[in-house]
Formats: C-alpha cells, sequence, structure tokens
C-alpha cells in the first residue's frame, strides 16, 4: 500500500475524533455555557446533519480542482472548524463550529475514497479504501477515549486544540505525500449529477443507509443498555466502547480483504451475519461476558460492511465516481440518525434497550434485500451506471477513458 494512504488516514482519525469525542465532553460543555445537556447534545446530532448536507455540497464545489488540493482545502476547514469550536464564547459559535467542520468529513471521505482506489491496483481497492478508513476505526478506539481524558482534566477547549493540530497534520500529509493525480478529462459535475439518477447507485446509497443503520441502532443506546440490562459500571462501559473500537478495526480490514475477492458475496454476509448478531444482542445483553462477545461483534460485523459499500458506489457511479462517493457518506450518517431516531421510539415505547437491537435487525435485513435486488438486477443485464457512461462516452470519449481506468476489470457481475 503506498505511503499517502497514511496520509488519508490521518485525515480520517482526525475526522473520527472530533465526530465523536464531544460525547463524553457533553457535561462539561454544558456546564461551560449553562446550556442543559440534551442541548448540549446538538453538538454531535448538528455534526451529522452537517455531514448529510455538506457530502454532496463540497463535493461538488470541488469538481474545478484537483482532488489532491481539495482534500488539502478540507483539511484546512477541518481545522479552522475546530479553532471555532476551541475559542467559542457561547454555545451558538461552538455549534457554528461544529458545523463549519461536518462540512469536511463527506467530501474528505468520498473524494479520499476515490484517491486511494486510484492509487492502487482494480484487485487492492476495497483494501486501500479499508485502509484509509482505518484512521475513522482507530479513532474510536484511541482518539475519542483520549481526546475525553484530554477534555476532563485540561478542558474540553484543549480537546478541539488537539483535534485542530491533527487536521494540520492531516493537510501536510496531504500535501507531501498524496500525488497530484489529474481530474479525469470530460467529467464535470453534470457528470457527477448524472449517476445519482441510476438504479444501482441509489440501491447502493439505500443499502449504506439500511446496513448502517442497523450498526447505530445498538451502539447508540450501548451505554444504558450495558449499565442498566447487563450490570456493567461506568468504567465497564468505557472499556466496552474499546472493545468495539477494536472490533471495528478488525471488521473494516477483513471486509477489504474480503470484498477484493468478491464485493457482493462479503457484503451480503457481512449484513446477514450483523442481522444475526443483533438479534442474539437481545438475549446476550443480560449476560456480562456473552455482551461484551457480542459487542466486539458488532463493531467487527457492523464495519465490514464499510469497504465493500463504498467500492459498490465507486463500481456502479465509475466515470464521475466522486459525487456519488461523497453521498455514500452522507448515507452513512443518515443511517445513523434515522437508526438512532427509530431506536428512541421504541424505547420511550416502553418495550426496554434491548428493543433498540430489534430495529437495527429490521434495518440490516431491509439491506439485505436492498443488496439482493441490486445483484437481480445486475444480473438481469439492467446496468443502468453503464448506459449513463456509454452516454458520456459518446459526448467524451475522454470521459469514457476515465470511467474505463476506474472500473473494475472485467465489469462481470459479482
Amino acid at each position: 500500500m503506498p505511503l499517502a494512504l497514511l496520509a488519508l488516514a490521518i485525515g480520517a482519525f482526525g475526522i473520527g475524533t472530533t465526530e465523536f469525542v464531544p460525547i463524553g465532553l457533553l457535561p462539561q460543555i454544558s456546564d461551560a455555557f449553562g446550556v442543559p445537556v440534551p442541548t448540549a447534545g446538538l453538538a454531535v446530532t448538528g455534526y451529522a446533519l452537517g455531514v448529510v448536507a455538506g457530502a454532496p455540497l463540497m463535493t461538488a464545489l470541488g469538481t474545478r480542482v484537483t482532488r489532491k488540493r481539495m482534500l488539502m482545502l478540507l483539511m484546512g476547514l477541518f481545522t479552522v472548524g475546530n479553532l471555532v469550536s476551541a475559542a467559542a464564547p457561547d454555545f451558538a459559535v461552538l455549534l457554528a463550529g461544529r458545523v463549519i467542520t461536518s462540512l469536511a468529513h463527506g467530501a474528505f471521505f468520498g473524494i479520499g475514497s476515490v484517491v486511494a482506489a486510484e492509487l492502487v491496483a482494480p484487485a487492492r481497492r476495497a483494501g486501500a479504501i479499508a485502509m484509509m478508513f482505518t484512521g475513522l476505526t482507530v479513532a474510536n478506539v484511541i482518539g475519542v477515549p483520549l481526546g475525553t481524558l484530554v477534555g476532563q482534566g485540561a478542558g474540553w477547549r484543549v480537546t478541539f486544540l488537539v483535534v485542530a493540530a491533527l487536521g494540520v497534520a492531516g493537510l501536510l500529509g496531504v500535501a507531501r505525500l498524496v500525488p497530484d493525480l489529474p481530474r479525469p478529462a470530460g467529467v464535470s459535475l453534470r457528470h457527477e449529477l448524472a449517476v445519482l439518477r441510476n438504479a444501482q447507485v441509489l440501491l447502493a446509497l439505500g443499502t449504506t443507509v439500511f446496513g448502517f443503520g442497523g450498526v447505530f441502532a445498538a451502539i447508540t443506546y450501548l451505554a444504558p443498555m450495558m449499565t442498566d440490562v447487563a450490570g456493567f459500571s461506568d468504567d465497564g462501559v468505557t472499556w466496552l466502547l474499546v472493545l468495539l473500537g477494536l472490533g471495528m478495526v478488525v471488521g473494516n480490514l477483513a471486509g477489504g480483504r474480503l470484498a477484493d475477492r468478491r464485493l457482493m458475496p462479503a457484503l451480503l454476509t457481512a449484513l446477514v451475519g450483523l442481522a444475526a448478531v443483533l438479534a442474539a444482542f437481545t438475549v446476550t445483553a443480560h449476560h456480562r461476558t456473552a455482551a461484551a462477545v457480542t459487542v466486539f461483534a458488532v463493531g467487527a460485523l457492523g464495519f465490514a460492511t464499510t469497504p465493500p459499500l463504498q467500492k459498490r458506489v465507486l463500481d456502479q457511479a465509475a466515470g464521475a465516481p466522486t459525487l456519488a462517493s461523497a453521498a455514500n457518506i452522507g448515507a452513512f450518517n443518515l443511517g445513523n440518525a434515522l437508526a438512532a431516531w427509530l431506536g428512541g421510539l421504541v424505547i420511550s415505547a416502553g418495550h426496554g434497550y434491548t428493543a433498540a437491537n430489534w430495529v437495527g435487525v429490521g434495518l440490516a435485513g431491509g439491506a439485505v434485500l436492498l443488496a439482493v435486488a441490486s445483484m437481480v438486477l445486475e444480473r438481469g443485464g439492467a446496468r443502468r451506471p453503464g448506459r449513463v457512461v456509454a452516454r458520456s462516452a459518446v459526448a467524451d470519449p475522454a470521459a469514457a477513458g476515465a470511467a474505463a481506468e476506474l472500473s473494475p476489470r472485467g465489469s462481470r457481475p459479482r
């Protein structure tokens, strides 16, 4: 794997840290600005909504510059957003800083996925994407816990300053290590928007929303589930979160390797396994050891879907993949928000914390159905992405060359 992937992973580590670290600092933020804890929680939910809106917006704005330059601009925006949060005189400014930071999230992962795929041979593209996403998963193991400890000891503002420094490191890494790949000829915002009308791309995005939603239906309410149902202490929950993060790292890397061999079988296996584990979690949540094992499995199977989901979008949007790739990052966050909302509904209805796992089962099952529908459509010969690329090729033969460069070898159904 080229060193450029290290720079992308550093940026992903910083983004993953800033996304979730406020969760552990909500009491300090609440006290600092004199707002209730639920209001302080807008620093998390506002970020997620900013990712959904910012992913396609920032990617569209970046269609006129090289991908390397856009990655550098995004890391600069990320750094500025964290500095604004660190210096915020009131909660409104803090929230504005969080939204500024979130605008870099989706576009960085979307463009970074395309760059990572272009840096390696076609047979290793899912592994390259997984390598970049390793920065995100490691952030859940190291960055978020350490950021929480720093914030509790030295103040939450220091945590945001440290994350801003990670942004500078990511910017310098991209500038030094990522090659200045030329923009594909003939690819414009019109081409990027065209692929979003393709049935296969829409099915892939829907699979991401439901599949990743299945993960977050459970882990959003993991802390109260483990304390109230399994009987863990607050300190025990901290270690469970580390265990969850380790599962994410293992699953992400394994998912990348398996997807490079057989993409759709790897994705379906992970989704079916995720649904089964979430169903089992409704029982294992009542026993500490079994619950701990299940938490690891949820993290592993949940993030084993990430590389194949991202590569599936890249494959189906061949020729103009950047906007679709960024939209897929927005789909991850949309799934998070949908799952948290649905899980909250069933819990509020009095069904208990473990009921959120059944929401996850339903969402993961929906993802399986969408993935199967995509395979049936592909094998039936109705591959709309291919027709969109063909139209682009008529208008601009260079665009067809770019499509062939990024498309999987042979374009055989998987």
